[in-house]
């Protein structure tokens, strides 16, 4: 097993998930961000993935609004197909390729929270 120099200890896991569900939490109706921002703004830039697992798999997580992160070029997560319809319901734009219109909806803070 290799060992990457930017593994993450117990407490440093801990730390990147709270700020995951915490700058989530603030991400406003009608926008979204991605979860390499998400990532960068939580200290660890190369863990886009993480931000998606935290999401998918801390308890409690289905109550902050998940459904506003999207990967980079605004595709919605693979196999849930309620994220475009809540999306939708908040006045998010689609381009025809299915994608979230970017350029009119991306949150995207310029410090960390």
């Amino acid at each position: 097993m290799h060992d990457y120099p930017d593994r993450m200890s117990p407490e440093q896991a801990r730390a990147f998930r709270d700020a995951v569900l915490n700058i989530v939490s603030q991400i406003p109706r009608g926008r979204v961000t991605t979860y390499g921002h998400i990532a960068t703004l939580a200290g660890w830039p190369s863990h886009s993935r993480m931000v998606g697992r935290t999401l998918r798999y801390t308890p409690g997580a289905e109550a902050l609004p998940c459904h506003r992160v999207v990967n980079k070029e605004g595709r919605t997560a693979p196999g849930w197909s309620h994220q475009r319809t809540l999306l939708k319901e908040e006045g998010v734009h689609f381009k025809t390729n299915g994608h979230v219109d970017m350029a009119q909806h991306l949150w995207e803070p310029s410090i960390e929270i």
